[in-house]
């Protein structure tokens, strides 16, 4: 394992920690995702309805309009009770509060009249205590709701027993209740809670709490209370957990065993909302009274009162995105308990969750570090999909509530991380080695090799391309009288600073051959105008070279300056990986490469340290160039017409190079033409040439030793093309 993957490992197991420790606190936003992912679930496959002896007794907007706005004067919910327990009721509940004395009584509306004599009001009816004379000895169960205010708690109208240690302390804290009217609370069969979520802030209802507790005693829900006053059961017996207090598992009522969780919740299954649950009030109170079709369907049915109004606000959201009355999740909740449909999150679920981050994550986290990015983000898919899958057959089959997005989530954070990392760690290794070989190669050359995969096979293709020679005059002698760790510095410090030059100029620097350097250009890439970068190449190395020799920068002292020869040639090459396919270099052969080579030895006997052939020089505009005669190249059968590069655009605008022009031009011509003026125009020419340069000298004193060079006159550069 290098040193890279061991920081990839640590670092992601780091955050293999971290994102454990935080699903082990489990914050609201895991809580929420949860929630949201298990309503997806319902959403797909919800709790089928059917036929369950559960009824709402509406009171709903039709009963209002009947009957007059709510609160409705008891006896006439008395006239309710008496009639729903005719039909044969099985349990009454109401998911109304009873807390204040009935204002609409006879004997309370009376007291309020001013001058009324009160012994007349105590002889009018009281409507309390007529719902509370037609409650007792029948199956009603009145609800209760929280407050912040007070200590008061209700009395239990039910026994408790436990198996396992006590789970007492396990539901949601009741601090305090809204006081019932006490003869209302004295016959009531069943007294239970009408809190739906208590401290829940999310809209949804997708749990019921089935309990409450102060600390020592257990207070049931509406729903249980009117099962167990259904059945005539008179105990709850709830199992917690055999080892471990505060913690309920299940409740049996009567005949019903009920799955909780550890807070004595019971996940809703709901059904989607259906007009055959509810039954309106105004068909029970119709003065004719209730149908066959009604009393049927209230016949041995658990019945609970309530409102769909929505000017009562007592709307909430199911898992099902429905907005349906509170009262019908009391009703949906028994038809669960009677269809035995349970969804279950089992007390191990949240350490399992936990597990699989933990164990997934170190695997994700190996897996990221030592394979490929593809076959790291194939895992992390597969994971993907079997947390999903596993999940999903847990609900469909099971009923069992495990939270796939939790492990999906944190595996997600793990692999990004760590696939950050490691693409940081290979860019990071990619542009050292960029800079490694770019001592080497061309920036054009590194973006072909990056870009082409095509780039690091054997071959070539046929391509025009300008190449360069450069060679170091007298370094035999030079080396001759340094040691070899001084001529390796030699050379560095001079072969470094001409070929950066190439590569300034958009060419490739193909090799270093002893104290020579090879470069070209338009490959591998088509670079624009390339004859003229070439020479700009070769007149930028003059100028250093001339820096390098001014400063003694080689150490040699001011009187012995080290002097290049570089030739310029123009043609058809072949270009591409050459060598063996286990080690090959980028480089060119042709033709053009050969007498691109014998130019530069050229230089030697034309006393000039640039020569361009002719072929390059076509296409070189605004350059100061001179014709240098027609050359015998070796292994050439014709001779090549070669051109001195004198200077750049500013020396060819020059009135002295304008004159030397002139007089070279005449020169040219006497020496074709055999002119015995040749002598006087070389003299002329000579002192032309002191005032634009002083290269130039050795140039013309060697023209004269040469003059079979311009014996034959092949065809002459054009003067468009080298202005």
């Amino acid at each position: 394992m290098t040193r890279v993957q061991q920081i990839g490992v640590v670092i992601g197991l780091a955050i293999v920690a971290l994102l454990t420790v935080l699903r082990a606190g489990d914050p609201g936003i895991f809580k929420l995702i949860r929630g949201v992912t298990f309503d997806e679930y319902q959403r797909l496959v919800p709790r089928s309805f059917e036929p369950m002896p559960v009824r709402v007794i509406d009171i709903d907007e039709a009963s209002l309009r009947e009957f007059g706005q709510w609160p409705w004067p008891r006896d006439r919910l008395a006239l309710l009770v008496d009639r729903l327990s005719a039909m044969g009721a099985s349990a009454i509940a109401f998911d109304i509060l009873f807390a204040e004395p009935d204002r609409l009584s006879p004997r309370n509306v009376v007291a309020e009249v001013a001058g009324v004599d009160p012994s007349l009001a105590e002889k009018l009816p009281d409507n309390d205590e007529i719902f509370a004379g037609a409650i007792a000895e029948k199956p009603v169960v009145l609800g209760f709701g929280l407050s912040n205010v007070g200590n008061y708690r209700p009395p239990v109208k039910a026994g408790f027993a436990f198996t396992g240690e006590s789970p007492v302390s396990a539901p949601p804290y009741l601090g305090a209740s809204t006081p019932l009217r006490p003869q209302l609370e004295a016959n009531a069969a069943g007294l239970g809670h009408i809190s739906l979520n208590p401290g829940n802030p999310s809209p949804v209802v997708r749990a019921v709490p089935l309990f409450l507790t102060d600390g020592e005693q257990l207070y049931p829900n509406l729903a249980i209370e009117a099962l167990r006053v259904a059945q005539g059961a008179s105990t709850y017996v709830l199992s917690g957990a055999p080892d471990r207090a505060g913690i309920m598992t299940s409740v049996k009522i009567g005949e019903f065993v009920v799955p909780l969780t550890a807070a004595g919740e019971l996940w809703l299954y709901v059904s989607p909302d259906r007009a055959e649950r509810y039954i309106s009030a105004r068909q029970v109170l119709a003065a004719e009274g209730a149908s066959p079709a009604v009393a049927a369907a209230i016949d041995g049915s658990i019945v609970f009162v309530g409102t769909s109004a929505a000017g009562l606000q007592d709307i909430r959201v199911t898992a099902l995105g429905e907005n349906v009355p509170g009262v019908s999740l009391h009703a949906q909740a028994i038809e669960q308990i009677l269809s035995g449909h349970f969804l279950s999150r089992p007390d191990w679920a949240d350490g399992l969750e936990i597990l699989v981050i933990a164990v997934l994550g170190c695997l994700l986290v190996v897996v990221t570090t030592f394979v490929s990015p593809a076959v790291a983000l194939i895992c992390g898919l597969l994971i993907t999909a079997m947390a999903l899958v596993a999940s999903w057959l847990s609900f469909l089959y099971a009923g069992l509530l495990l939270d796939p997005l939790a492990p999906i989530v944190s595996g997600s954070i793990i692999h990004f991380a760590a696939t950050s990392f490691k693409i940081l760690v290979i860019d990071r290794e990619r542009r050292e080695v960029r800079r490694a070989f770019g001592h080497y190669l061309s920036p054009s050359l590194l973006h072909r090799i990056e870009h082409n995969r095509d780039a690091l096979r054997l071959g070539g293709d046929d391509r025009e391309l300008t190449v360069m020679f450069v060679d170091v005059r007298n370094f035999t002698e030079i080396s001759e009288r340094l040691a070899p760790t001084d001529v390796v510095a030699f050379l560095n410090t001079l072969l470094d600073a001409l070929s950066r030059h190439v590569v300034a100029n958009e060419g490739t620097l193909d090799k270093f051959i002893g104290d020579s350097i090879m470069a070209f250009w338009n490959a591998p890439v088509d670079v624009a105008d390339h004859q003229t970068k070439a020479v700009r190449t070769a007149l930028a190395m003059r100028e250093t070279l001339a820096e390098l020799n001014a400063g003694d920068a080689f150490g040699f002292g001011a009187d012995q300056e080290v002097g290049i020869g570089i030739g310029v040639h123009t043609g058809l090459a072949c270009v591409g990986n050459m060598g063996a396919k286990t080690r090959f270099n980028y480089s060119a052969v042709g033709d053009a490469v050969n007498v691109a080579a014998r130019i530069e030895s050229s230089c030697k006997e034309v006393g000039f340290d640039i020569l361009i052939s002719d072929s390059t020089a076509r296409s070189v505009r605004g350059m100061a160039l001179i014709e240098a005669g027609a050359l015998p190249l070796k292994g050439k059968s014709s001779r090549t017409q070669i051109l001195a590069v004198v200077g750049d655009e500013r020396v060819a605008a020059s009135q002295e190079f304008a004159a030397l022009e002139v007089v070279h031009r005449q020169l040219m011509q006497a020496l074709q033409s055999h002119s015995r003026n040749s002598r006087k125009l070389m003299g002329t020419a000579k002192l032309r040439a002191v005032q634009v340069t002083g290269g130039l000298a050795e140039f013309y004193k060697r023209l004269s030793g040469r003059t079979d060079h311009f014996r034959e006159a092949p065809e002459r550069v054009e003067k468009s093309a080298v202005d």
